[in-house]
């Protein structure tokens, strides 16, 4: 259990850090981030802590959808926008598109990664991911579909409050499946567990 909570903070963190690599790459984001920077640029509040609102917003909408949060769910609203909003602050400014992709390549592989650690972790999805699942179940639409249409949505509404949307967006969105893909066996707690039950049986003969 505890190495399981290890992996879910350090996870939520480090997805906080590798967006906030993103945000200050400036060549793109993914939607939801694109969502909370424009509305940050709107509000002046920092984009980490519009990110955690955001968050605890997405999880109201789970109520008539009637989907339980899990420890996960809290602790992600709670972490991956503090950990962005601490990493800005250290960050420099990147000058030049070699460095801005330099920056952008490596939260995007720190987003991966971090998906691998909280997600492996087991203690529940995020408000995001569990509002898809609520959508398809309630309304009947494939994943994909309620996915499409609610990032589609959340990706208009900020580019026109002002949110990055380039190049970057269309790689997380080309990429981001594939990194976790891979890197979710590493972590899956599960998975290991059920594979040391099976090699322990066979020490033991």
């Amino acid at each position: 259990m505890t190495r399981r909570v290890l992996q879910l903070l350090v996870g939520l963190l480090l997805f906080g850090a590798g967006c906030a690599l993103m945000v200050q790459a400036g060549i793109g984001l993914d939607p939801w981030t694109v969502l909370a920077e424009g509305i940050s640029r709107q509000t002046g509040i920092g984009i980490g802590w519009v990110t955690n609102l955001l968050g605890f917003l997405v999880l109201l909408l789970w109520i008539p959808l009637r989907q339980r949060p899990g420890v996960g769910t809290v602790a992600n609203i709670a972490l991956v926008g503090t950990g962005m909003q601490l990493t800005l602050g250290v960050l420099p400014h990147p000058s030049g598109w070699v460095f801005q992709a330099a920056m952008f390549a490596a939260g995007l592989v720190a987003v991966g990664v971090a998906s691998g650690l909280y997600i492996g972790a087991r203690f529940g999805p995020g408000p995001r991911d569990g509002l898809m699942t609520g959508l398809n179940e309630r309304l009947g639409w494939p994943i994909w579909a309620c996915r499409l249409a609610v990032e589609a949505t959340v990706l208009a509404a900020g580019w026109l409050l002002g949110g990055t949307v380039g190049i970057g967006t269309v790689l997380f969105a080309l990429l981001i499946g594939p990194l976790v893909h891979t890197t979710l066996p590493w972590f899956d707690t599960r998975r290991r567990t059920v594979a040391d039950a099976d090699i322990i049986p066979q020490r033991a003969v």
